[in-house]
């Protein structure tokens, strides 16, 4: 497959071929499915917490004696029975990390990017450059691509004015093509390479 290289003014620059291998056929949705599924379990902290009976603060005396009041028996303050007691069967902290292995997450990976060049959503530019680190000049910088929606800029991590630029615009993200995960090729609606970002993604690819 062939892509277009533009430059930030929207002007055709050329073109490549792509080095790695297009997916055409429903080969990798699966894998897709359980990388995206395996991210987002990642991302949860798992911090949820209640306090089981020998956890509530409290006095551990009996509340009154076993027999002779003509009130049920109790043993504890801290009865799940009780308001402010303990609580059963509750959440307690727990890893939700799921474990894949590396051949199925460059699967997923090379399916999502096939089906994002596909549809005519990923934009190859020569290359993203500023000579300062400010918000208004990288608005500027991009503007002739007419972007719509989300925007993530995939860059290959050499320029920090871009990174400080680009931080405080609402629907557009910014990473490298070394850290791109199949998650985020999924999210935005649009995808805007640098020549250099897509080369490393190609090389992992590669791989």
């Amino acid at each position: 497959m062939k892509v277009s290289i533009q430059d930030l003014k929207g002007l055709s620059t050329g073109e490549f071929e792509v080095k790695f291998e297009v997916i055409t056929t429903g080969k990798g949705t699966q894998a897709v499915h359980d990388t995206v599924v395996a991210y987002r379990a990642g991302r949860r902290a798992g911090t949820h917490k209640v306090k089981m009976i020998g956890e509530v603060n409290g006095t551990g005396k009996k509340p009154w004696r076993q027999k002779g009041t003509g009130r049920a028996r109790a043993g504890s303050f801290a009865s799940p029975l009780w308001r402010g007691g303990g609580i059963t069967h509750g959440p307690r902290p727990r890893d939700y990390s799921k474990k894949l292995n590396v051949q199925v997450k460059q699967l997923a990976l090379r399916k999502a990017l096939s089906e994002r060049l596909k549809a005519g959503d990923v934009i190859v530019v020569d290359e993203l450059k500023l000579s300062s680190p400010k918000t208004k000049d990288f608005i500027g910088a991009v503007a002739g691509l007419e972007l719509d929606g989300t925007s993530l800029f995939v860059v290959d991590g050499s320029d920090r004015n871009v990174e400080l630029a680009s931080r405080n615009i609402a629907n557009v993200g910014l990473t490298t093509g070394k850290s791109i995960n199949t998650y985020e090729i999924l999210k935005y609606d649009k995808l805007v390479f640098t020549k250099a970002g897509f080369a490393q993604v190609e090389q992992r690819l590669a791989k």
